[in-house]
């Protein structure tokens, strides 16, 4: 029996997803309060600052820093950067959440920042605004 080409790459297509689809599904939690289940990727202390995210919509995590969004960008090359320094790509969005935060200081990231990289007392690095 010859199975066509439409049929057989429809199948391993179908497989592919369901491979990559099974680890993530397995690590699915629902918050509490809360029906819509959502993926923990990093929760931790960082610089002073508390770093956050959960899966997001098109593969890029949603970004909480000190409880206020930070905006990530999924780069062509496979990267991520983020508004506080968008001159420097990095492979993961932990490592761009961690270099936005040495950027920050001790200064708190405010609404402003998490859009247009702006933060009190400017950056050594020459983030304009």
């Amino acid at each position: 029996m010859i199975v066509p080409r439409r049929v057989a790459l429809r199948s391993l297509f179908t497989l592919t997803v369901a491979a990559f689809t099974g680890g993530a599904l397995a690590r699915i939690a629902t918050t509490p309060g809360s029906e819509e289940p959502s993926v923990v990727v990093f929760d931790e202390m960082y610089g002073g600052h508390r770093i956050q995210a959960r899966a997001g919509a098109a593969g890029v995590p949603e970004v909480l820093v000190d409880g206020r969004p930070l905006h990530l960008m999924r780069c062509a090359d496979g990267g991520y950067l983020t508004p506080i320094d968008h001159y420097q790509t990095y492979p993961t969005p932990l490592a761009a959440t961690r270099a936005a935060v040495d950027e920050l200081g001790s200064a708190p990231l405010t609404r402003f920042a998490a859009a247009h990289g702006v933060h009190p007392g400017g950056s050594p690095r020459g983030v304009h605004t």
